[in-house]
């Protein structure tokens, strides 16, 4: 696994999530970008029971990203991370005495694949309880595994299709120590999902964009 960049896309003004989401397609095939199948990334909430000294309770974030289909993500609000095989969801059910799962809080993230080149480019719509909330790009930069070597070059590749929305350094890899060599792996990538997601849970989408 490369660099990768995981940012929300404005939906197109007077278009609908599914109108915006064709046009991303269209611009990435006009560029020489071939598609390769299909993407599903999900998220599943649970929040801890019995704290203590009425501390108040902690989310516990499971993850799964058809990329690494054996494995998948435990990640804790605040930290830290756990990458475990794919049964842990069986796991999660015999732990309901300690994390209750938060029913009608799962997030998907399903969409189109894409190469151009060294790039693998991946256009999602993220649904909660069956309705859009947003658009995903995920951009990975295959044969570089240190962000700063090869931001300016993924951020060029971006504008070609995204226009005036690429987004910054994200925060996970602005955060790694400078002078150590910190390489991108598959957690940076679920931790900008995460993001991503909570951020689109807080938006409401107009109901004349979701057709």
């Amino acid at each position: 696994m490369g660099v990768t960049c995981v940012c929300p896309v404005p939906v197109a003004e007077g278009k609908s999530v599914q109108q915006t989401v064709d046009i991303l397609h269209k611009k990435l095939e006009q560029l020489g970008a071939v598609k390769q199948g299909s993407f599903c990334v999900d998220c599943e909430t649970y929040q801890s029971t019995g704290n203590p000294g009425g501390q108040p309770s902690k989310l516990l974030y499971v993850m799964h990203n058809s990329e690494v289909p054996l494995s998948c993500m435990a990640l804790f609000e605040g930290g830290p991370c756990l990458t475990a095989d794919a049964n842990f969801d069986v796991l999660m059910v015999k732990l309901k005495s300690h994390f209750q799962n938060a029913k009608g809080h799962k997030v998907e993230c399903r969409g189109s694949r894409y190469r151009y080149c060294d790039f693998l480019i991946k256009v999602g719509t993220v649904t909660m309880s069956s309705s859009a909330r947003g658009i995903s790009v995920e951009v990975e930069y295959c044969p570089c595994v240190v962000p700063g070597d090869c931001w300016n070059l993924m951020r060029e590749f971006m504008q070609s299709f995204l226009g005036n929305n690429v987004p910054e350094l994200p925060t996970v890899f602005a955060a790694k120590p400078e002078g150590l060599f910190a390489p991108a792996d598959c957690v940076d990538t679920m931790t900008q999902y995460l993001e991503l997601f909570n951020k689109l849970r807080k938006l409401q989408i107009p109901a004349s964009n979701v057709r």
